[in-house]
């Protein structure tokens, strides 16, 4: 395998985990990348910059600093993004099919620890680790979570296959 160096897409700052986050989208056209300060930006296929938006914490009286985003995840369609937070809870953001259009926030699921990893894969609902060790899924339709499996242990990472 040879990997090629094609470009930078953003560039580099002093400090650690300036990056918290990111994603690809199933057909490869986009990419969502979080920094630190809780931004989402939407790239293209090529690199380009096209879209920006900040999230949100699960509630305002806590302020813009009191979580971290842990994971992103796109739909299989590509019109929704999935974001994971420290404040114990996951966003789903509608995105639309088009750069530029308006980010409204379709789902809420609130839990019981921190959001550690998550994943969106191909056919069925969104599924997630918590810091407690519950391994869950979200239902985007019903707007209802389920524990699928669970542990003594912190979840790390998930994989869809």
């Amino acid at each position: 395998m040879l990997l090629k160096h094609l470009k930078t897409i953003l560039p580099a700052q002093d400090g650690a985990a300036k990056i918290t986050a990111m994603t690809w989208s199933y057909n490869n056209v986009k990419l969502a990348v979080c920094t630190a300060d809780r931004v989402v930006i939407m790239f293209d296929e090529n690199g380009e910059k096209k879209d920006k938006f900040s999230t949100k914490p699960i509630d305002a009286k806590y302020g813009k600093k009191s979580y971290v985003v842990k994971g992103l995840a796109f739909s299989p369609d590509g019109t929704k993004l999935a974001i994971g937070q420290s404040d114990n809870i996951i966003f789903v953001y509608k995105i639309g099919e088009d750069w530029g259009e308006k980010k409204v926030i379709c789902n809420k699921f609130v839990q019981s620890a921190a959001v550690t990893c998550l994943i969106w894969p191909l056919e069925g609902p969104i599924v997630f680790g918590l810091a407690d060790g519950k391994v869950r899924g979200a239902n985007v339709k019903s707007n209802k979570s389920q524990t699928l499996y669970q542990t003594e242990s912190y979840v790390v990472s998930l994989s869809p296959k």
